[in-house]
């Protein structure tokens, strides 16, 4: 959860089956509330798209990686392809 922000209470129409998801969440002690789940969620969105857009950021400044890199990074990461 973020520490030290300002809460503000909305209303959202979710399909039953991420409600349930939320609520499972909550009854097996991976989220403190269905709102934690939700916040969590986003937080990880947010992230996601920050990862996204710096990608995109070296690969505008350096092109995208040649198949010698790929293969390269592959063996260095353990990664079967």
């Amino acid at each position: 959860m973020i520490m030290g922000m300002t809460r503000q209470k909305i209303a959202i129409t979710l399909p039953e089956e991420q409600v349930a998801a939320a609520r499972r969440a909550v009854a097996a002690g991976r989220a403190a509330s269905v709102s934690a789940y939700i916040s969590e969620a986003l937080a990880r969105r947010d992230a996601d798209d920050d990862l996204a857009e710096s990608i995109a950021e070296i690969y505008a400044e350096t092109g995208l990686p040649t198949e010698d890199e790929r293969t390269w990074a592959r063996r260095v990461l353990g990664i079967q392809s």
